[in-house]
């Protein structure tokens, strides 16, 4: 990704200050409408809504050795899932669950999923334990969101938009 992009994306954090779902800012890149722009360093996500502006939301991104960088494709979007642990997840905790059925308190994913088109990565909401590592790295690679704003985020994005994945 450019350093005009990072740059662009690091001003609109430093403008906008907290994000507010249905709060439209000032976001100067060649992005087409409809695409999810998600910078790892700022730790915020942007959905375009018209050629130079977007919506801005605070997120937990992939920690440590768990990154991705690039492009996906949304491939579904769900409501109040259930969630599986993966592999990767279940080596660090075998405790979990096998399933943990969709609107349980416990339930990672929270009240959205919007999937990609990575191996089991998602943009989804969070449990009321976890809602306080929105604003760090913090995922095995997911991007977590409150349930507020992957509530409108959710509404606003369709199957097959591009999703990029800045530094």
């Amino acid at each position: 990704m450019t350093k005009a992009i990072v740059a662009a994306c690091a001003a609109l954090a430093m403008l906008t200050g907290p994000a507010s779902a249905g709060v439209l800012t000032s976001f100067a890149t060649g992005y087409a409408p409809g695409t999810i722009v998600i910078s790892q360093h700022l730790r915020k996500l942007f959905f375009v809504v018209q050629p130079g502006e977007a919506i801005a939301y605070p997120v937990a991104v992939a920690k440590r050795g768990k990154e991705w960088r690039g492009y996906a494709r949304v491939d579904g979007k769900y409501i109040e899932p259930a969630w599986a642990a993966p592999e990767s997840v279940k080596r660090d905790h075998p405790e979990l669950n096998k399933v943990i059925p969709g609107g349980s308190p416990h339930n990672p994913m929270g009240a959205r999923a919007i999937t990609l088109d990575r191996d089991q990565v998602a943009i989804h909401g969070t449990t009321r334990r976890m809602r306080a590592s929105v604003g760090t790295a913090a995922s095995y690679g997911c991007i977590r969101m409150y349930n507020e704003d992957v509530i409108d985020l959710y509404d606003r994005v369709s199957v097959g938009a591009e999703v990029v994945m800045v530094p």
